[in-house]
Order: C-alpha cells, then sequence, then structure tokens
C-alpha cells in the first residue's frame, strides 16, 4: 500500500461526500412533489403518462396495493423483455445477424435485469443485438433502478408520517424517478463518455486487418448511453462480455473514477433524503456514518490483500502486488477499490476479474454481498435495506434497557421485527442451499474451471451474487447450462421481492403508527453510540450466517496459499 493509493482512494471518498447535499436536497424536492428546473420540460410529459396509466400525483395507495402494484410493473417487464429475447432473430437494429438466445438464458437474463442483478451468462456484443441492449436490457435498467427508489421513498414517508394509511403512489413515485433523476443524469453521463471515447453508434461492427494480416472484428454500438444507466442505477451489465475492464467502456482513469462515482452516488444521497424528510439530518448522516465505517474497512483488507500479492510468487522471484485479472491503467488500487464499490452496492460491474483476486482480496466482496449490500446498496435497495437492520438494532437496544423499541418515535413490535428478519434470512436461504445443493450436483461441479477450495467459491459466489442482486462473478465459472440459468434466475427473485415486500409491510405497519415524542429514556439514534451498535448489528446478524460457508471458500484457500500449497 502506498501514499499514492491512499490519496486516490481519500479523493474518490471526498467527492461523494460532497455530492450527497446537493443531490439529497434535489431527490427530495423531486418525491415530496416540488417544482424543479426541468418541471417546464417533463411535467406535460409526468402528467400524460399518469392520464395514460389511470393514476393521479393526488392519489395514494395503501402498502398492499402499492406492492401489487411493483409486481404487476415487474411481470411485465419480465414478459416484454423475455420476448423480445426470444424474438430476437426477427426484430430489427440485428447487424451482426445474432440468434435468438434459448429459453433457458433468455429467462436468466429477463429476470435478472428486472430485478436489477444483470448477471450476464453470455457475452454481449457476441449475443445481444442492438435492440435488445437498447429496447431490453436498457429499458429495465431504468425500470428496476426506479422501483428500488420507489421502495425506499415509500419506506421514508411511512417514517416521516404519523396515523396515516397510504405511503405514496407507485406509479409516481417510479415516473418522477425515471423523468426527473435518472433520465437527465444518464443524458449528461453518456455525453462525458462519449466525449472520452466510449462509442455511441448504430454502424455494425468493424472489420480490421491486424499487423499480421489477420482479419479481427471489433464489437461497437449504443455502448455510452447504456454504461451510463447501469453504473448509475447499479444495474451493472456490460455492453461487452469484459464488462468495464473493457477499453470501449471504461477507456481511462477519469471515465473509472465517473463510473465509481455514479455507482454511490444516489446510494448515499438516499440517507441526506431521509434525513430530511424525517426532519432530522442527522440521522441520515448516521446511516452514512455506518455505511462509510463498513465501506473503508472492505477496502483497507482489498486494498492490503491485493498490494500484497501472492507470497508463492514471491518464492519465484516476482515480487509486487496481484496484477492477475487486472488491468494495467487502473493498477491494483484502482481496481481494489472499484471492487468494494461494485458489490458494496447491488451493481456488479467489474474493472477486474474478481477470480483473479486473492483469498482474502475475494472474501471482502463475497461479504459485501452477503450483508445485503447494505454498504450504501444498489439506488434504493441499499436503502430499504439497511432499514432492515435498523429495527433489528434498536429491538434489540430497547430489549437490553427494557424499554419498548422505537425508531423516530415509532414504536417497533413484534410484527415489524418479524418482517425484518424474513427478509434477511431470505438472503441465506437462497444462497445457501442453492451453493450445497450444487456443490454436490455432478453436472453443476462440471462448471467449475478451478479445483480446490477456489472451485467452490465459484458456486458460493454465483449464489451470493444473484440472491444480493449484485450480477458480478467469480470468471472461472460457466453459468450458461439449463441448472445455473434456472436456479440463479430464482435466486434473484429471492433476493429481490422476498426482501421487497416484507419492506413494504413494515411500511405500512409504521405509517399507521402514532409518533411518540422524544424523553429523557429515548435511546438517540443520531450519534456514535447507535452508529457502533448499527455496524455490530450487520457485522453479527449478517456476517456469522456466513462464517461456515466461507471458512470452507476463501479462508482455506487463504491458508494454502500462505503455506506455499496450489490446486
Amino acid at each position: 500500500m502506498t501514499f499514492n493509493g491512499w490519496l486516490q482512494i481519500l479523493v474518490y471518498c471526498g467527492i461523494l461526500l460532497l455530492l450527497v447535499k446537493p443531490l439529497g436536497a434535489y431527490m427530495t424536492l423531486v418525491f415530496s412533489g416540488g417544482r424543479t428546473f426541468l418541471s417546464p420540460v417533463f411535467g406535460p410529459i409526468e402528467r400524460g403518462l399518469y392520464a395514460l396509466a389511470g393514476t393521479s400525483e393526488r392519489e395514494e395507495q395503501h402498502w398492499t396495493a402499492y406492492a401489487f402494484s411493483v409486481l404487476m410493473f415487474n411481470l411485465a417487464g419480465f414478459l416484454l423483455l423475455y420476448g423480445i429475447l426470444r424474438l430476437q432473430d426477427v426484430l430489427p437494429m440485428n447487424p451482426a445477424g445474432l440468434a435468438s438466445p434459448g429459453p433457458e438464458l433468455s429467462f436468466n437474463t429477463a429476470v435478472s435485469f428486472v430485478a436489477n442483478t444483470n448477471w450476464q451468462s453470455y457475452g454481449g456484443e457476441s449475443t445481444m443485438s442492438y435492440f435488445s441492449q437498447m429496447t431490453g436490457l436498457a429499458v429495465q435498467n431504468f425500470a428496476s433502478a426506479a422501483t428500488g427508489m420507489a421502495i425506499a421513498i415509500g419506506l421514508i414517508r411511512a417514517f416521516s408520517r404519523a396515523s396515516g394509511k397510504a405511503i405514496g403512489n407507485f406509479w409516481v413515485d417510479t415516473t418522477r424517478a425515471t423523468l426527473y433523476i435518472l433520465l437527465p443524469l444518464c443524458v449528461v453521463l453518456t455525453l462525458i463518455y462519449v466525449s472520452l471515447g466510449v462509442p455511441q453508434t448504430f454502424s455494425a461492427y468493424v472489420n480490421a486487418t491486424t499487423l499480421e494480416g489477420v482479419q479481427q472484428t471489433i464489437a461497437v454500438g449504443p455502448v455510452a448511453s447504456q454504461l451510463a444507466i447501469k453504473m448509475l442505477g447499479t444495474n451493472g451489465g456490460g455492453f461487452f462480455n469484459a464488462n468495464s475492464a473493457h477499453p470501449f467502456e471504461n477507456p481511462d482513469s477519469i471515465s473509472n473514477m465517473i463510473q465509481m462515482l455514479s455507482i454511490f452516488a444516489i446510494g448515499a444521497a438516499f440517507t441526506n433524503v431521509f434525513g430530511r424528510m424525517v426532519g432530522n439530518q442527522r440521522q441520515g448522516w448516521a446511516i452514512l456514518a455506518s455505511m462509510g465505517i463498513l465501506f473503508l474497512a472492505g477496502v483497507t483488507v482489498v486494498y492490503w490483500a491485493e498490494a500484497s500479492g501472492n507470497p508463492i510468487m514471491h518464492t519465484l522471484g516476482l515480487s509486487g502486488g496481484n496484477m492477475e485479472g487486472k488491468e494495467v491503467r487502473f493498477g491494483v488500487v484502482m481496481s481494489s477499490l472499484f471492487a468494494v464499490i461494485t458489490t458494496a452496492a447491488s451493481c456488479g460491474a467489474v474493472n477486474a476479474m474478481h477470480g483473479s483476486f486473492t483469498a482474502l482480496g475475494g472474501l471482502i466482496p463475497l461479504i459485501n454481498m452477503q450483508l445485503g449490500e447494505v454498504i450504501v446498496g444498489g439506488v434504493g435497495a441499499g436503502f430499504y435495506g439497511i432499514v432492515l437492520f435498523i429495527i433489528v438494532a434498536v429491538f434489540v437496544a430497547g430489549l437490553m434497557v427494557g424499554r419498548t423499541p422505537e425508531y423516530l418515535g415509532k414504536k417497533i413490535e413484534g410484527k415489524d421485527m418479524k418482517m425484518a428478519l424474513l427478509a434477511i434470512l431470505c438472503l441465506p436461504l437462497a444462497m445457501l442451499i442453492f451453493t450445497a445443493v450444487a456443490s454436490v450436483l455432478p453436472s453443476a461441479v462440471a462448471s467449475i474451471g478451478t479445483a480446490g477450495p477456489h472451485g467452490f467459491s465459484e458456486i458460493l459466489y454465483a449464489y451470493t451474487s444473484a440472491a444480493a442482486n449484485n450480477g458480478s462473478a467469480f470468471g472461472g465459472l460457466s453459468a450458461n447450462t439449463p441448472w445455473f440459468n434456472i436456479t440463479l434466475g430464482i435466486g434473484m427473485l429471492m433476493g429481490r421481492f422476498l426482501v421487497i415486500i416484507p419492506a413494504l409491510a413494515i411500511a405500512g405497519s409504521l405509517v399507521a403508527k402514532k409518533t411518540v415524542p422524544a424523553s429523557a429514556g429515548t435511546f438517540p439514534t443520531d450519534g456514535p453510540l447507535f452508529v457502533g451498535l448499527l455496524v455490530g448489528t450487520i457485522m453479527i446478524v449478517g456476517g456469522l450466517t456466513f462464517l461456515p460457508s466461507l471458512a470452507l471458500g476463501p479462508v482455506v484457500e487463504h491458508l494454502m496459499m500462505i503455506a506455499g500449497q496450489t490446486f
């Protein structure tokens, strides 16, 4: 580790913190129905969409109606995307003449993009046409991100209101998230990426002759526009198979920094939105501080592990950090930082191959996802994910002091705790059961690319990534098989909607409660004590669940590495 490396990390953190308040203030204005500088442009479009949908910004929904709208919206998106993929060979904008993906791969891909996972069991440039990329995948990138933002806002309203019945209107929230936040930012980011050299064209792939006289096909396409939303919406699915390690998706250090900031920007700003809407910005800063502690701890471990390198290589006279699977233009520090960011959020985009990291370097991305990606997390999803742990934390604190647990004046009751634990426990259920079955199923084991503990880690990482709606992978696993396409798809659905529904149920419970005034015995939730309690709860409840599985994979691999054993 070097001073220059830490300086790059601190610069990133500093810029991100500078974005939190202005973006949070703007998002609060948007979701509160206030007039913004974009209202003259998008206001008529917004009202037209409401009329088309048969709703109004003045209509609000009970949590059950809100949840039903979420499910129907996502079901429609799944069916539309599945149809586009299955009919790709007869649809326009397919200059490469690519065939339609098979039914299992189409199912997996449709679920993946609807669930904001963007797991890709295929190479983008060799499988998807321009039409599929733009009207299918990119549209769902917007829709899935807006869905997560809407649910987070519905939950925030539950804390800011008292004795109510409604938590907002899903159709209004998703429309505003798309028109006023995602779309304008993506237009700006697309123009920036194009200026940095990212392709944005409908032309056919380029055929070139190399210096050796060999014919080579260079894939291009509408890359910049999809790159913008895949990062900002924490979707992560790459236009190219190499994702953000490809020079056409991530040309240089400037584009790399912009992409990393895009991943965390909205998720971090949601903590500020929360503070503003509940009338106490210190509450939002306390949540962001908890996220920051876990984030910096993860960055430190990964950076140290990758900078230290592999001792087996050192005995052969090859000193220095671990550069396997990394791009020279990014190096160890930016590859390590990107890996922690993309797995702390539900993004999954990569600028280096996580499967080539050292054992401890690959351990932290796994833990980030297994914690539920609450360290900033996906747009909206990270916020309602950490609220589940907040409920557990204040419930435990209340039991320790013999008081009825409460948070922001709302009493936390048994039914709230049950819903929170249901959402938290669905992740290990999806991750570990499928991992256990796949580890002994011959057809699944045949897809492993590496023997020994790393092979087990490949399977564990795949199901962890799917259930956590991340989408990154240890690249040695050949996942384009019927078993993995179907079971990973089921894991994505469980990880997405078995968290969303309990979160909305909690919102419905909280919005109906009266706000109890703070008293001398009220546990303060905007200070260091609460931050420590929340971090501890996340690590104990979220982390210990996965300790045995991690011991079988990355931990054993690390012990073998320091003992000089290969596999």
